[in-house]
C-alpha cells in the first residue's frame, strides 16, 4: 500500500466575498473527489476572501497508482480557470522498516469494546 498527502494553496481573484470563495472552492474539492476518488478538506485560510488551502488523502496498492492519482489531481487543477494553484507539495507517507506506518492500538489483541457495548 501506498499513501500521500497534498496541500494545494489556491488564490481565487474572483471571490470578493466568503460566500463567493464558498462557491469556487465548494465544487472544486467536490469534481477532485469524482476525478480522482481521494479525500479533500479545506485545512487552510478559512477567513480569506481570495486564499484557500485545500488538502488531499491519497491511497494506492502500488507507487505507479498512486504517481497516477497525483497526476490526475494536477490535472483537474490545471483545467480549473476560476483558481490559480500558487502552491503544490506532495507528502509521501513512508512505512517503517517493520512493514508497519503505524499500528492501531488494538491491532494486535483485536478490538476490546467498552465495557456498556459488550
Amino acid at each position: 500500500m501506498q499513501a500521500a498527502a497534498i496541500r494545494i494553496d489556491l488564490h481565487i481573484p474572483t471571490a470578493g466575498s466568503l460566500k463567493g470563495k464558498r462557491a469556487v472552492v465548494r465544487p472544486l474539492m467536490e469534481g477532485l473527489k469524482k476525478v480522482a476518488s481521494v479525500s479533500v478538506a479545506e485545512v487552510d485560510h478559512h477567513d480569506a476572501w481570495q486564499r484557500s488551502a485545500v488538502g488531499v488523502a491519497l491511497v494506492a496498492p502500488d507507487a505507479r497508482q498512486l504517481e497516477r492519482l497525483i497526476d490526475s489531481v494536477g490535472r483537474y487543477l490545471a483545467g480549473c480557470l476560476e483558481v490559480e494553484v500558487v502552491g503544490f507539495r506532495v507528502t509521501y507517507i513512508e512505512e517503517e522498516s517493520d512493514g508497519q506506518a503505524w499500528l492501531f492500538p488494538y491491532a494486535k489483541g483485536g478490538f476490546d469494546p467498552a465495557p456498556g457495548d459488550r
